[in-house]
């Protein structure tokens, strides 16, 4: 049990780390290259799209692990140390006393995923549910009889 108590405490520096870096990306005195890279790197962990799909076994989860941590790394080069250094104190406080709440987020992703849900009602009722033919009236069946 020694590797999953330190694979656990790795996984909490890490966060700690990320959230520090998403706090150092707001912060007015990082330079703007680190901001971007900080935002590249997020983009990439939240983006469906990744360079090796991870459906193939084994080496498409290896970009998540070896190319994410590589870009955390390089952003906490490029972030100047004193702010850095600000940003993981502000970063332990705020876990400390609780996870940061966004209740504006949590709003925008409930709405979102309610209305994918009645997209999918409609298209699965618009799919399944059998349409009746209305006549033409401009096609005479009379005739082709």
């Amino acid at each position: 049990m020694p590797l999953l108590e330190e694979l656990k405490q790795r996984a909490r520096r890490l966060k700690a780390e990320t959230f520090a870096l998403y706090l150092a990306a707001r912060h007015p005195d990082t330079p703007w290259y680190a901001k971007l890279l900080v935002a590249a790197i997020v983009a990439y962990a939240f983006s469906p799209i990744d360079l090796i799909p991870d459906f193939i076994p084994i080496v498409g989860y290896l970009d998540d692990l070896v190319l994410i941590p590589i870009g955390i790394a390089l952003a906490i080069k490029l972030v100047p140390s004193p702010v850095l250094a600000e940003c993981r104190a502000r970063a332990q406080e705020v876990m400390v006393n609780g996870k940061p709440v966004s209740r504006v987020a949590g709003a925008v992703v409930v709405i979102i995923w309610l209305a994918l849900a009645a997209l999918c009602i409609v298209w699965a009722y618009e799919a399944f549910m059998p349409t009746f033919a209305t006549p033409n009236p401009a096609v005479n069946t009379d005739a082709a009889r």
